[in-house]
């Protein structure tokens, strides 16, 4: 294979979602794969919707997923510049060059004239397109109507009886009849070229070799491959990726999670994963395996082995590889990944010190093996915060372990145990606990059931010692006083 040369194009009209993180992982790992160049510039001709805020969430998105490019945007090149609204002088020439070529021309009509002739084919059962009206418009008849004051959009002329036809790398074969298209806009009438044109120009001006895209984008390729012919331009080869799917199989949406990149970040999710994730919607390696680090991505992507089929977004997948990569994180990184989650819950302060950030992180660690997300960690980890307890309701285990003859003396004794230290760890937590069953008699649930639920209020949860040591002798004390005071309260 010759040079490879990709693009990643967004529109800088909202933050990076889901199905365009695909398309840019796909192109970058194909630019990895084969030593290429991957460029990243903005198609923001939109100037109702772009924003320059968009675009920076759009490239922050792309640096945080560890997808870098070799040239565009931020980083330069020769191919400078790598936004559309910036390129507009380089885009005039070629219009010119259509329309004195007459492989273009201008047009007149009204949106009324327009809506009009697509109710006209709608009734005859035909799919919309332009019927020509200024097809054949004469120079002179023009040139009186912008003296009238017309403002004219260029369409291209789209030559009659001919079959485009798309050799897709992922798709095969594809065919379209070129009367089924119609004359199209190329240059709408306030001067902005229109998507379909200025991604053509952008891509030849900058040689790429290879459009990895949509399959969103496929009915958009005959009219680009008609524009490439008119100009003479080298037509690269087109890869035209699947749909994403809900796993319900209708089309992706927040409740399947068609949510922004940002999000995803904001919630916990480690980049490693969702590359890791992302890499495998549409894409299958060989073998079985699932979990892949980026350079063995690298090694293996292709598109010989992209499916044609659409991509199942299964949401439960995606948790389960986040929690094998958060796994895998140190203790201190995973507790950084949190931290945020527990301060905006109340639980912490935004800036603990430093004895205060080396007891959060031992309370992380216990998490470790359920934890999906970080956002999920104020709900594992809740135990182990507050002085007071509140029973669940929904727990009869809970309730039960309270109700045993033995259980205030239990709490009774084991409170004042736990006021003769200063501080204590899971070893002396745990003696000192069973010389309060031996003195009382009493041992299995009735102990430490009891001495679980006047804690936390649960009969389930982390290993006893470790919630003993956390939490520490002084505040032990406490929540077993509050229990003491609410038994009371339900006897009296």
């Amino acid at each position: 294979m010759g040079e490879v040369r990709v693009r990643f194009a967004p529109s800088p009209t909202g933050p990076l979602h889901i199905g365009g993180a695909r398309s840019a992982l796909f192109n970058w790992l194909f630019a990895r794969r084969h030593g290429g160049t991957m460029i990243v510039r903005m198609e923001d001709t939109d100037l109702n919707r772009s924003a320059e805020e968009y675009e920076a969430m759009i490239l922050e998105a792309l640096r945080w997923l560890g997808l870098d490019w070799d040239e565009g945007i931020g980083v330069g090149g020769p191919h400078a510049p790598y936004r559309q609204r910036e390129r507009l002088d380089i885009y005039r020439p070629y219009i010119d060059r259509l329309l004195n070529e007459g492989k273009a021309y201008l047009c007149f009509c009204s949106e009324e004239e327009l809506e009009a002739g697509r109710q006209e084919l709608s009734a005859r059962g035909e799919l919309p397109r332009y019927l020509g009206k200024c097809r054949n418009l004469t120079a002179a008849a023009c040139r009186e109507k912008q003296a009238a004051g017309y403002r004219a959009a260029v369409r291209f002329r789209v030559p009659e009886g001919q079959l485009v036809v798309v050799n897709d790398l992922v798709r095969g074969r594809v065919e379209f009849e070129s009367d089924g298209i119609g004359d199209f806009i190329i240059v709408k009438s306030d001067g902005i070229p229109t998507y379909n044109f200025a991604v053509v120009l952008d891509d030849a001006e900058m040689n790429v070799t290879h459009i990895i895209r949509g399959e969103e984008h496929l009915s958009n390729t005959p009219r680009q491959l008609l524009i490439y012919r008119a100009l003479g331009f080298t037509v690269p080869q087109f890869a035209h990726i699947s749909l994403i799917l809900g796993e319900d199989r209708s089309k992706m949406s927040k409740r399947h999670g068609a949510v922004s990149v940002a999000q995803y970040r904001r919630l916990g999710y480690l980049p490693e994963a969702l590359v890791n994730f992302l890499a495998l919607l549409g894409w299958s390696p060989e073998g079985e395996r699932e979990i892949f680090s980026v350079q063995e991505l690298v090694q293996q992507f292709s598109l010989e082995r992209v499916s044609k089929s659409p991509a199942v977004f299964n949401f439960d997948k995606l948790k389960w590889m986040n929690s094998h990569y958060l796994r895998q994180l140190p203790a201190s990184e995973l507790s950084a990944l949190c931290l945020p989650h527990l301060a905006e819950a109340g639980l912490v302060e935004a800036e603990p010190s430093p004895q205060r950030l080396a007891w959060v992180e031992r309370v992380v660690a216990t998490a470790r093996e359920h934890l999906e997300y970080a956002a999920q960690i104020p709900g594992l980890v809740q135990d182990f915060f507050g002085e007071e307890v509140t029973l669940d309701p929904q727990d009869t285990d809970a309730a039960e372990a309270l109700r045993f003859e033995t259980s205030p003396a239990v709490i009774a004794r084991f409170r004042e145990k736990a006021l003769e230290f200063n501080e204590w760890d899971e070893e002396t937590a745990r003696e000192t606990l069973k010389e309060v069953g031996k003195e009382l008699g009493v041992k299995g649930k009735p102990l430490f059931m009891t001495v679980r639920v006047a804690l936390t209020g649960k009969s389930h949860g982390r290993d006893l010692n470790t919630l003993l040591a956390l939490l520490g002798p002084q505040l032990v004390a406490r929540r077993l006083q509050h229990t003491l005071l609410l038994l009371q309260g339900l006897t009296g």
